[in-house]
């Protein structure tokens, strides 16, 4: 089965587990086991050593995953700081004193989204940590927040050139400069463009639709069924929150997290040792670098708190067990998601893919575009990873265009990168997707139940687009068509559950 197109049926039964059961774990461990037998060839004791050696304990070795578990609890630690300092109850008053309405607080979420470019970790969590809240506060719902967060992670980090993501594609480009090929294929980044225009619509004209817009009337009503249900931890600890703490206690952490993870990244990549900027975070370790400004903000946060009396030392040392606590679902999730990447990788996931686009490219040239966004997306959705396939149809891109057709070179590593962000951002086994519900403390299976059919409406209307710029070759004229067609989705959407509330 190694090397044929049963490597993907193990990603296929967790996600279609996960969404008929709504039950995450079970089905990623389910998936596993499958991934164990196939390459196995249905031996049970060589099942279970591949799953254990080479599934879960290999995963939990990798330098790169430890790392970004204790980025993790760190971040966990820091929420868990700034809530028991009462900075998060600070800007809880804060926003119900200046944000008057359910639009307001959910513009300021997709602002804040932005604004933390850095890495999707760091942006999940730390949006999530502040907004939820305010949030609360308008009654949004947490899958409504879940899927701002989630917008406004990968979609801003792929068209952000100073982000962990920028660093990870030039990475993947041999041959050329990769940071320049990054920032000449913004422009043709249409679905985390359109993302942005889909959120904005969204939000403005209040258009909900599918499983969100019945969770939505809920949280308008104060009933929605996420709120008070998940991480008691975080809640115990908002609910202690002295009023000792001011807004700037939480906006202060977080200056010092975005501005001491750009130095871990830069430091990581060589700066401090001649190299420049932008090589530096092209070459940067996004783990390590992480982890390194993460421990430093903790530092300085508590250097801000612990002269002003405002928390116990014995306190803000029970966050850090607090922390690890409120992040254990998140971990869990992780732990299982990457052992089901490496059962897929081991039979050989990539090369059957790979295969495929270079045996078909030749006879689809100017729908290639298109093609590569649709196999990125479906190889992403399936392996919860857009990382592995930047690393997966990159080279193919460059290796076949390089030469030949550079401006098509250019349209079809965004197309790469975009189907990627799609697939990542609808996968229930994407990192991404379960950091964001965690920032949110949305029920997993739910967050991806409900934002499932706003992924799809932009990854259709950004294929066409990819399509349409096989042909013109032309960023602006190609945006321009799905900005178009992104607000007259959202205008007839609305009309048709307008329609739909009167009948």
């Amino acid at each position: 089965m190694v090397g044929t197109l049963w490597a993907l049926v193990p990603p296929l039964v967790a996600i279609v587990l996960a969404l008929i059961t709504k039950e995450v774990y079970s089905s990623l461990f389910i998936g596993i086991v499958i991934g164990g037998f196939f390459y196995a060839n249905g031996n049970p004791v060589g099942a279970m050593n591949h799953v254990i050696n080479d599934g879960f304990v290999a995963s939990l070795a990798d330098s790169w995953n430890v790392g970004i578990l204790i980025f993790l609890v760190i971040l966990g630690t820091m929420v868990c700081l700034m809530n028991r300092a009462g900075g998060s109850a600070a800007f809880g008053r804060w926003a119900q004193a200046h944000i008057k309405s359910r639009v307001g607080a959910q513009l300021v979420s997709v602002a804040l989204g932005v604004i933390i470019f850095i890495d999707d970790y760091f942006n999940c969590l730390t949006v999530g940590s502040v907004m939820l809240p305010v949030a609360e506060a308008n009654n949004i719902s947490r899958a409504k927040l879940a899927y701002l967060i989630d917008a406004t992670a990968a979609p801003i980090c792929i068209i952000a050139p100073i982000s962990s993501w920028a660093a990870a594609v030039a990475g993947f480009v041999d041959g050329t400069d990769g940071l320049t090929l990054f920032i000449q294929a913004i422009p043709y980044n249409f679905y985390a463009l359109l993302t942005f225009v889909f959120v904005i619509g969204i939000v403005v004209l209040k258009a909900d639709f599918g499983p969100m817009a019945k969770d939505e009337a809920l949280a308008i009503k104060g009933e929605d069924p996420e709120r008070g249900t998940l991480n008691a931890a975080v809640e115990v600890l908002e609910e202690q929150g002295e009023k000792k703490g001011t807004v700037l206690d939480l906006v202060l952490p977080i200056i010092f997290l975005i501005a001491l993870c750009v130095i871990g990244l830069i430091y990581t990549g060589g700066f401090f040792g001649g190299e420049s900027f932008v090589n530096s975070f092209a070459n940067s370790d996004a783990s390590v670098g992480l982890v390194i400004g993460s421990l430093l903000a903790i530092l300085l946060t508590l250097v801000l708190y612990l002269p002003r009396g405002i928390i116990k030392f014995t306190d803000a040392m029970a966050c850090l067990a607090d922390g690890f606590k409120a992040m254990v679902p998140a971990i869990l999730i992780l732990t299982f998601a990457w052992t089901l990447k490496a059962m897929t990788d081991s039979l050989g996931a990539k090369d059957v893919v790979a295969g495929f686009i270079e045996g078909h490219a030749a006879g689809f040239a100017m729908l290639l575009p298109a093609i590569i966004f649709l196999v990125a997306l479906g190889l992403a959705f399936a392996t919860g990873t857009s990382w592995g396939t930047f690393g997966i149809l990159i080279p193919i891109v460059v290796s076949a265009f390089q030469a030949t057709d550079p401006q098509m070179m250019i349209i079809s590593i965004s197309a790469c990168m975009a189907g990627a962000v799609a697939g990542d951002h609808c996968s229930p086994i994407s990192d991404t997707t379960i950091m964001a519900s965690a920032g949110a403390q949305c029920n997993h299976v739910k967050h991806v139940s409900t934002q499932l059919p706003y992924v799809l409406v932009v990854a259709a209307i950004s294929c066409l687009t990819f399509a349409l710029a096989g042909f013109v070759h032309s960023a602006p004229i190609c945006l321009i068509v799905g900005i178009i067609l992104t607000i007259g989705a959202l205008l007839v959407i609305k009309n048709l559950t307008k329609n739909k509330a009167v009948a």
